[in-house]
């Protein structure tokens, strides 16, 4: 990285500067070095990040104001109804596509910084993963995954849902689930178990079910996670139900929520 050979000669430019210029001793020369490179450092790192928070706060604003209006919109169908409940499905996947193309756009900009800051072509694959995992661009998120940041609890389930939708061995999904939930946060495992459970029940395992959501129960006091556990140790797996985590259970794609189809009331004169 740039920062990092920019910082070296001049640290090493301080360093000899001292020792020979201003006749200081080895120790003071090497201290002033030290100092060099990571004050260099310091102020290189805190001036990009504040650039890049600046761009990713562009992104949040795109998706925010793309939410905003699909908001608006389902709220004007619940006073006035749709003709076809599934047109109007195609119509906000519609809309989402396209404030999700501009947010894609918008990281594309944070590629500028790839030669300045460690990590930044996977922190910008990151966000573009999530950004075409809301549009279902299944094969763009195939070609991100491998280079992604795997370390949030959203992102950790995306990766156990995308791995069931292409038929991979439940075995290597539990592995990579385990492994990803090992030192979870209290509560951050959440998410993973519900996904994990739920997987296993679609293979016809509610044994293994029961024993990944009493395993994150010893990490979590979540609500969805506690009924589902008590269905399954009462022999109630049809009732089992993930619904309870909202937004962030149906946002993976493995189930569409439960939509009401609004009655049409008839007028009598």
């Amino acid at each position: 990285m740039l920062t990092m050979v920019i910082s070296v000669s001049v640290a090493c430019g301080c360093g000899a500067l001292l020792r020979f210029g201003a006749g200081c001793g080895a120790g003071w020369s090497v201290a002033g070095a030290f100092v060099a490179f990571f004050g260099l450092q310091f102020f290189a790192g805190r001036l990009f990040r504040k650039r890049m928070a600046a761009d990713m706060q562009a992104v949040q604003s795109i998706l925010a104001d793309g939410q905003k209006q699909i908001q608006q919109k389902v709220q004007r169908w619940q006073i006035r109804p749709p003709g076809s409940l599934r047109a109007a499905q195609d119509e906000l996947a519609a809309d989402m596509r396209v404030f999700v193309d501009k947010a894609l756009r918008e990281t594309e900009k944070l590629s500028r910084y790839r030669l300045w800051v460690p990590l930044v072509s996977r922190q910008t694959a990151t966000a573009q993963l999530q950004l075409h995992w809301m549009a279902k661009n299944f094969d763009k998120v195939d070609e991100l995954m491998p280079r992604a940041i795997l370390a949030d609890p959203s992102l950790v389930a995306m990766k156990m849902a995308r791995m069931y939708m292409k038929g991979e061995d439940v075995g290597a999904i539990e592995k990579f689930y385990r492994k990803s939930v090992r030192r979870a946060r209290y509560n951050a495992n959440v998410l993973p178990a519900a996904c994990m459970a739920w997987i296993l029940l679609r293979k016809n395992d509610e044994n293994g079910a029961f024993s990944v959501l009493t395993d994150a129960l010893g990490n979590s006091d979540d609500a969805t996670l506690k009924s589902n556990h008590a269905h399954l140790a009462n022999n109630r797996a049809a009732n089992f139900s993930n619904s309870g985590l909202g937004d962030a259970w149906y946002a993976l794609h493995l189930e569409e929520p439960k939509t009401r189809q609004p009655r049409q009331h008839r007028r009598y004169r």
